[in-house]
């Protein structure tokens, strides 16, 4: 087994407190008005769709989630009228998640709302070139199986 040595280990953990700082910063505005960070991640994908509609296998492999577990959270999102879901023609076992109005309407209430979370918690404390870094690594680190 290979250890981290000092620095690895500080940038590892520096790493992760600043993920969890920002994202338990934005989770908490978002629940302020009534939706999980899954919830919006659901909404702002399927507006941005033909159709306003997307497979649920798409969705949660987007999301890197199982798709029992999309299915699960979908369901919940059914009941409070966010989307619907629909057979897929495509695939028999399969269905479609289905942008409503209502989760439309929703969406475009938080999204100003979302927007100034993430400027507050995250953008407007970086400078431009920490901004470019910090995509720069992203795009490194965005396949994790590679």
């Amino acid at each position: 087994m290979r250890w981290l040595d000092p620095d690895e280990e500080r940038a590892w953990r520096a790493y992760r407190r600043t993920v969890i700082a920002v994202q338990a910063a934005t989770a908490r505005d978002l629940a302020a008005i009534g939706l999980s960070e899954p919830d919006y991640e659901v909404l702002s994908t399927l507006s941005e769709r033909p159709g306003h509609t997307s497979t649920l296998r798409e969705q949660a492999d987007k999301m890197r989630w199982s798709r029992s577990r999309l299915s699960r959270h979908a369901s919940r999102m059914e009941e409070r009228g966010l989307l619907r879901r629909a057979p897929d023609p495509a695939d028999g076992r399969g269905c479609l998640l289905v942008l409503t109005d209502s989760g439309l309407d929703v969406l475009r209430d938080a999204a100003p709302r979302h927007l100034e979370s993430v400027r507050r918690h995250f953008v407007d404390r970086l400078l431009p070139e920490d901004l470019r870094s910090i995509e720069r690594i992203a795009q490194r680190l965005a396949d994790v199986d590679g």
